[in-house]
């Protein structure tokens, strides 16, 4: 493998709930160095931290009761990467639409939870999504790219703030998004076997 900043990535992945393996795994075949994190003290030293799917309103009050929740609001504001699907993507959130939950409120985003439906709705889709191009590449454009979406409750980006970057939509909602160092996806990229989703996040976190 090629030496580059990625490879030396401590990324964090929240191991509260969800499918934490998974995205552990697909960061160490980017050449990072995954390590799950359950309490507070595990979230010193990180490059760049994972908030998986699950259940948001479970993960926001685990994170409330483990003294984790303002904590990662204080590293996100401070400019450490995060990458959040599904209820990760909802955590990131400013704002849901309906109901009341803890949140990081970190992505000048507005969201609805499991707005595809629920469970027994699950299905995949193909997707078009939005590449930045890497500093210094050509074209410097964005790669308009085909990748699988699996959706499992999803929700989906309602509304986004001028700061915010739309990277892929599914039916006109947005399901994918960037701002800033942060990402976020709707569906789950770490079930599929496709590494770019999770490669372009430590490219953003090594620059």
């Amino acid at each position: 493998m090629t030496a580059t900043p990625e490879n030396h990535l401590t990324v964090g992945v929240l191991a509260l709930q969800g499918a934490f393996r998974e995205h552990g795994e697909a960061l160490e075949k980017c050449g990072a160095i995954a390590r799950q994190v359950r309490r507070r003290r595990e979230l010193a030293g990180l490059d760049a931290l994972v908030i998986p799917g699950g259940e948001s309103t479970t993960i926001g009050k685990l994170m409330v009761s483990y003294h984790m929740l303002d904590e990662i609001k204080g590293l996100g504001a401070e400019g450490l990467p995060i990458f959040g699907t599904c209820a990760g993507l909802v955590m990131l959130a400013r704002e849901v639409a309906e109901g009341d939950q803890p949140l990081l409120g970190l992505m000048d985003i507005t969201v609805r939870r499991n707005a595809f439906g629920r469970q027994v709705k699950s299905f995949e889709a193909p997707l078009e999504i939005r590449f930045p191009a890497a500093a210094g590449e050509k074209p410097a454009a964005p790669k308009v790219l085909p990748f699988p979406g699996i959706f499992i409750r999803a929700p989906w980006i309602e509304s986004a703030g001028a700061g915010v970057e739309i990277l892929a939509e599914h039916e006109g909602h947005g399901v994918a998004a960037l701002q800033d160092r942060m990402l976020v996806t709707a569906f789950h990229p770490e079930l599929t076997g496709d590494l770019r989703l999770h490669e372009l996040f430590l490219r953003i976190a090594a620059g």
